[in-house]
């Protein structure tokens, strides 16, 4: 593995990289082998996953997961994007440290949920403004059904809909639209998703 190295002096700038896609697109995996790529090469690295459970918020997201909550679409989403909010003192201090922050899912899962749930995009947009945006944006594509056979058991209630997750992959198709996006087809070997992630994000690294 080459180790990427900025030159004697030269100080390393920050970095937040999100990874974004339906469940079992292999976010988790991927984020964990940027990370670990970018921790042997000398990088401060931080891996973030949302929703967190661990958080008050988080608690109260798991609860309406499994059913024992019955929040709107909007409650739902304005409790996830509180959770991120929770984490944004974490995720300024290691900004500002330099460091290089990886987040599995972020503000644009909130954008592609709600907006699958006749929720405003625009308004999803503008309640996450204040926190830290990412640099770049990384679309694991995956079909739902392909989703829906790589996990058959213990699938929450967004996860057994497939039509609600088409749309949430529209959402996602037309977001990754944007600048400082890459739409990468998650049906593949994890080893050349893997290897797509780390070019593109090797011209952002110093």
């Amino acid at each position: 593995m080459a180790h990427l190295q900025a030159p004697a002096g030269a100080a390393r700038s920050a970095l937040l990289i999100a990874f974004e896609g339906l469940d079992q697109s292999g976010k988790q995996t991927q984020a964990e082998q940027l990370r670990d790529r970018l921790a042997a090469s000398g990088r401060a690295v931080r891996l973030l996953s949302f929703p967190a459970y661990d958080t008050p918020i988080g608690k109260e997201i798991q609860q309406a997961l499994t059913g024992a909550r019955a929040w709107g679409a909007d409650v739902m989403q304005l409790l996830y994007i509180a959770n991120r909010y929770e984490a944004k003192p974490q995720i300024e201090d290691a900004l500002a440290r330099g460091d290089v922050l990886i987040c599995d899912r972020y503000v644009a899962s909130s954008i592609a949920y709600g907006e699958s749930q006749g929720l405003d995009a625009s308004w999803l947009r503008e309640v996450q403004r204040r926190l830290p945006q990412p640099d770049i944006t990384f679309l694991l594509d995956l079909a739902p059904e392909v989703s829906a056979r790589r996990k058959t058991s213990d699938r929450d209630a967004y996860e057994r809909d497939l039509a609600l997750l088409g749309r949430v992959r529209d959402s996602y198709i037309r977001q990754s639209a944007s600048r400082d996006w890459v739409r990468l087809d998650a049906d593949r070997a994890r080893e050349e998703v893997a290897s797509d992630v780390f070019e593109a994000v090797r011209p952002l690294l110093l």
